[in-house]
């Protein structure tokens, strides 16, 4: 059978084998609890648990003290957003965001609505980059907190964090992001760009399912959302999924060591399968901005076709349409939508996303079976 070639690692990245080994002696000899205080293998567990939490603060110029462990970035999200309304709901109610958003950050939002959260829904430009004078003009006094994605999982189009960072912190207010896509990607300091809550997840960036961490500033404040034991502070009880966590705690090291070569590398492939796809094919356009996206992301509509035709005339490449988180529904994608895209035009689209393992030769291999599929749906 002929090797796939995986270009959806914006869905999810394979686990890097060097990760996995971190992680196998969790599972085996050292599985002790974190919680149990009493003896060496609950100990071995707290260990390596805080070595994680360290690494993980590391790639976000954070401290360890302020790196919270969860499922997920749906998680981390969910807690961020209910928890600052929970928190400062004495002090304010309005919570602004951006369309193109995450459902993992604008379903919480609708949830806290039913509540008396207000929610303002700011659009994109046709770029997919919020515009920061109408976020400014958003602004109300009952503000509590601003959620704006750092990178677009579709798109992969990078926000203007810092200087929306610089405008929540002149006006007394939250900066939550979720991180997940461009975390490992391009560096993130948490500090010099004010955002004050985080989420990120380990499936990302070469980590395993099921474990992320959401970084909350020091100086900031959140009503937990589980509860049964206190862990993490009292803001996420649960027992330690430890080998996932020192998983995630590796993944990140090995971004920390190579995020540089390879964003260069994996840039470079991404701009060799657009050009040889713009090249080949009329009715070729790409959604978001250019200048201001992931290394690794490509989001292309082809004129007058159906995406997932496309992809279902394409056996040998895993691709998407966009999120997978919203694969199953049938409507188009409501990021391309928000940047203005016709239904037709957005139901054409195509989300590349490369990653660390894909090569030179794949993405020849990839570009001339899209280009011939291409032709022939054309046809017919």
């Amino acid at each position: 059978m002929r090797k796939l070639i995986y270009l959806d690692n914006h869905a999810t990245t394979p686990v890097d084998p060097r990760v996995l080994e971190a992680m196998l002696p969790y599972f085996r000899e050292a599985y002790g609890n974190v919680a149990s205080k009493s003896h060496s293998l609950g100990w071995l567990a707290e260990r390596a648990a805080e070595q994680a939490r360290r690494r993980v603060a590391e790639l976000a110029g954070a401290d360890s003290r302020e790196v919270v462990f969860t499922s997920g970035a749906t998680e981390s999200n969910n807690l961020a957003l209910k928890g600052a309304f929970e928190q400062y709901r004495s002090r304010g109610n309005h919570f602004v965001t951006v369309a193109t958003e995450h459902r993992a950050v604008l379903d919480p939002l609708r949830h806290i609505e039913k509540f008396g959260a207000q929610v303002t829904v700011l659009p994109p430009r046709p770029d997919g980059l919020v515009e920061l004078d109408a976020l400014r003009a958003a602004l109300r006094p009952e503000t509590v907190l601003v959620s704006v994605m750092y990178a677009n999982n579709e798109i992969g189009v990078i926000q203007p964090v810092r200087q929306i960072g610089a405008l929540c912190r002149e006006r007394g207010v939250l900066l939550h992001t979720d991180a997940a896509q461009a975390f490992g990607k391009i560096p993130i300091a948490v500090a010099d760009e004010n955002i004050d809550l985080m989420s990120l997840s380990a499936h990302k960036l070469y980590g395993p399912k099921g474990v992320g961490a959401l970084y909350v500033r020091r100086s900031c404040s959140i009503a937990a959302q589980i509860h049964g034991g206190g862990h993490e502070g009292g803001l996420r009880s649960g027992t330690l999924n430890v080998p996932a966590i020192v998983g995630f705690g590796e993944a990140c090291l090995l971004c920390a060591r190579e995020m540089e070569g390879e964003s260069a590398r994996t840039q470079a492939l991404r701009d060799r399968l657009k050009h040889r796809l713009e090249t080949a094919l009329d009715g070729v356009a790409v959604n978001g901005s250019m200048e201001c996206r992931l290394p690794n992301n490509l989001n292309m509509s082809f004129a007058g076709i159906e995406a997932d035709a496309l992809l279902t005339s394409l056996p040998g490449i895993a691709l998407s349409t966009g999120s997978a988180c919203s694969s199953a529904t049938v409507e188009p994608s409501h990021v391309l939508r928000a940047l203005g895209l016709s239904a037709s035009a957005a139901r054409s689209s195509v989300r590349f996303g490369l990653g660390r393992f894909n090569t030179e030769a794949e993405i020849d291999e990839a570009a001339n079976l899209i280009v011939e599929s291409v032709r022939r749906l054309r046809i017919v």
